[in-house]
């Protein structure tokens, strides 16, 4: 039980460093796109390359994101009854929904996705506007990399779920 404890508090550590350091992300997004504007509405230029760049911040703040908002249950649910529930009927809804649904989704995510990212790690494939980042390969890399680090949140979710109702067993 002691190392299920462990491993739950390793992952939220992982799970919450990685969600901080992704929210100055948000910062140099909105920062970039301001930039962006000045540029395009003051000055009468563009850059491709800053657009992308706005485009692939978004995107690692989104994929990586989305175990930190599971951590910090900031992720959309139904609450019409969940939140009427009992804790311990809310860890056997928590237990089961990491098992039956978010786990093998994260599991299809990552070998739907390997491929297609193989390949275009295989080409190193780039940006096809000129100016543009040359790494769509890492952009890509974003979705076995979501799948990873929600299937590892989603078990140490599961696991605290499970110690519940193991701890409140009669």
């Amino acid at each position: 039980m002691n190392r299920l404890r462990t491993l739950v508090q390793f992952i939220d550590d992982f799970t919450d460093r990685s969600g901080r350091l992704l929210a100055w992300l948000a910062l140099a997004m909105a920062t970039v796109t301001a930039l962006i504007v000045v540029l395009r509405y003051g000055f009468n230029t563009g850059s491709i390359l800053a657009q992308e760049a706005v485009v692939y911040m978004h995107g690692c703040l989104f994929m990586l994101g989305a175990a930190y908002a599971l951590k910090r249950d900031a992720h959309v649910r139904v609450d019409i009854f969940y939140r009427n529930f009992t804790p311990r009927a809310k860890a056997w809804i928590n237990s089961l929904g990491g098992i039956v649904f978010l786990m093998p989704l994260c599991v299809f995510i990552l070998v739907s996705s390997w491929d297609y990212v193989a390949e275009s790690w295989a080409i190193r494939e780039t940006s096809p506007e000129p100016g543009g980042i040359p790494a769509v390969f890492l952009l890509k890399s974003l979705m076995p990399l979501l799948a990873v680090n929600l299937f590892l949140q989603g078990l140490a979710e599961t696991v605290r779920s499970a110690l519940q109702l193991v701890d409140e067993a009669p």
